[in-house]
């Protein structure tokens, strides 16, 4: 009867396949476990599956209540593995990192992530600075470097090893009073209190605390009740023998509309630029969240992503679009998936691409002005830009030849020609133009 009903919905949800193939595909592979008046449970064959659906719950939820006529709600199960000796073959492609924190209520409580700790941080030449220093302050909190601040771009792993520091305090003393707190969370919070009349009790949760982390605190700046808040707050708890854990997108120098008097306070401790992570970082990152969901992936695949996603912040979500593909094969990512994800990503990039995008990019390459390239100026340096954004006009987007030349207003095709192949040929022996074009392709096709 089970197998019946979910038959019938995955013909009846048919029409859903265009828009979500691969939750479409995913569905057609799990199948009812088990059914009540409220209820369902949908049994996935792995970990991955079940990972992905769950992710997609919501709309699950609408296919089944539109499919049953009322709000159904939905349970995610993996169906235990009958071939231990393959699960065995496949973990021996995961690299060795066995830490999954636990979800802990304490951390919860306190505002931090289960997931953040010293034990998956991945450490490199770009980092290994500001892991030492915050692994110095996990161990002797309102000692050393007080107050911690670490800045750095998107993705760099200042909220991780901030949360980390509180994780390792809260482990050795459970007792302690720990807080993580967004700049927007504290402003926010501040603001209620006072409509509300209730700064005491926001002074009390924030100035008692041993250990505070204010993540993105610059944005506080410029807003002077928060300010002196703030200001009155670092001091209770450094004077009290807490820590202060700080993390913004600039230094202290370079945050606009601070009070000079935090500025002052917040140099007064240990500041570390941590710099976006290098291709083996990236590796790394890789291959511990592929541990942490599961999912078996060898180095060179990981290598493979590193290479093509820079992007710190985006290399989850890659691993795991490659592994919904490969989700519907056998379960495994290996190097063909991720070149055919990778080239599939290019084309629907280049798609995307406009001949202003080109022009943008390569004049913000070689400083020359827009206005430059489709004037009848023939410096040597306009020249060569304007034969380069024929190149790759023609190359990448694969325009006609008079449409470029419509684009640049140009006389005829015949400049294209000659421009296109004046490139072509300074790649074959000049390396250094063949790198400033691979410059420029990857700052929009990447």
């Amino acid at each position: 009867m089970l197998e019946e009903v979910w038959n019938d919905f995955i013909n009846s949800s048919k029409s859903a396949q265009n828009e979500s193939p691969v939750l479409f595909s995913l569905l057609k592979q799990s199948k009812l476990n088990k059914l009540t008046e409220k209820k369902i449970t949908i049994e996935c064959k792995n970990s991955g599956v079940n990972f992905f659906l769950s992710k997609n719950s919501q709309r699950v939820k609408k296919l089944l209540s539109s499919f049953f006529g009322k709000k159904i709600e939905v349970e995610f199960v993996t169906q235990k593995s009958k071939n231990k000796k393959h699960k065995k073959t496949s973990e021996k492609t995961i690299p060795l990192i066995n830490y999954n924190p636990p979800i802990n209520d304490l951390l919860l409580k306190s505002g931090l992530n289960p997931m953040f700790s010293f034990e998956n941080f991945a450490v490199s030449s770009t980092n290994q600075i500001a892991y030492a220093a915050a692994k110095a302050v996990a161990d002797n909190p309102g000692k050393t470097y007080n107050p911690l601040f670490l800045y750095g771009g998107v993705g760099v792993g200042k909220t991780h090893l901030a949360q980390a520091v509180s994780r390792h305090v809260l482990e050795k003393k459970p007792n302690a009073r720990v807080f993580f707190s967004p700049g927007d969370q504290f402003t926010n919070e501040l603001i209620e209190s006072i409509k509300n009349k209730t700064t005491q009790k926001f002074r009390r949760k924030y100035r008692k605390l041993s250990v505070l982390i204010i993540d993105d605190v610059q944005f506080i700046a410029g807003k002077r009740a928060v300010q002196e808040e703030f200001f009155h707050t670092f001091n209770s708890i450094v004077s009290s023998g807490g820590q202060i854990i700080l993390t913004s997108d600039k230094s202290p120098s370079e945050i606009k509309n601070l009070e000079d008097r935090l500025r002052s306070r917040f140099s007064g401790g240990l500041i570390i630029d941590i710099q976006p992570p290098d291709f083996e970082l990236r590796t790394a990152i890789i291959l511990i969240k592929a541990r942490q969901k599961n999912i078996p992936v060898d180095i060179e695949v990981a290598k493979m992503i590193a290479e093509k996603t820079t992007d710190a912040r985006s290399l989850e979500g890659v691993l795991l679009s490659i592994y919904a593909r490969a989700i519907s094969t056998n379960g495994y990512i290996n190097q063909e998936i991720t070149k055919s994800f990778f080239n599939q990503m290019r084309q629907k990039k280049i798609q995307q691409i406009t001949p202003k995008d080109v022009i943008e990019n390569v004049c913000l390459f070689y400083n020359v002005k827009k206005g430059q390239i489709k004037s009848p100026d023939r410096t040597e340096r306009v020249a060569f830009a304007r034969q380069v954004i024929m190149f790759l006009l023609r190359t990448h987007l694969n325009l006609k030849l008079e449409e470029i030349a419509r684009i640049l207003k140009r006389k005829d095709h015949t400049t294209i020609i000659y421009g296109v192949n004046k490139i072509k040929n300074r790649l074959l022996y000049n390396s250094n133009i063949k790198n400033e074009i691979d410059k420029i392709s990857k700052s929009f096709l990447f």
